[in-house]
């Protein structure tokens, strides 16, 4: 997959300040107040820096955690994960696998096949619903 680099500055040009925020700046947007987490129209939710394909609708569900909330990504090249232990806590984050813009993290309580869950910002996202 071909890497989007851009300076922080052509970043700041073309995302909002809460996408900045999130996407560059590994923020997190206030529980249950983002745009998708209770979105469960069809579609394809993609990198709202990059437009890569991340998640496909069929994965979310409603997992009461805040955040929109997927079982698995659109594909295995799709996100990258990293540890993150930030905030006192042992977590593993996910990134765009394009662009490298954080998306949130990724848990091992989610239901089945994959029993993962993937909890997103909805600042990170942008859905095109079919």
């Amino acid at each position: 997959m071909a890497k989007v680099e851009k300076s922080q500055h052509e970043w700041r040009q073309e995302l909002t300040p809460e996408q900045y925020r999130v996407l560059r700046e590994k923020g997190t947007e206030a529980p249950f107040s983002g745009e998708y987490e209770h979105v469960f129209e069809p579609g394809t939710y993609r990198c709202a820096g990059c437009g890569t394909e991340l998640f496909d609708s069929d994965a979310k569900y409603d997992s009461g955690c805040g955040w929109p909330a997927f079982s698995a990504p659109a594909g295995d090249d799709a996100v990258e994960e990293e540890t993150d232990t930030t905030h006192g806590m042992v977590r593993t984050e996910v990134l765009c696998a394009s662009c490298g813009g954080h998306l949130g993290h990724v848990f091992p309580d989610g239901p089945n096949p994959t029993g993962l869950r993937y909890c997103v910002n909805s600042a990170a996202l942008k859905l095109d619903e079919r």
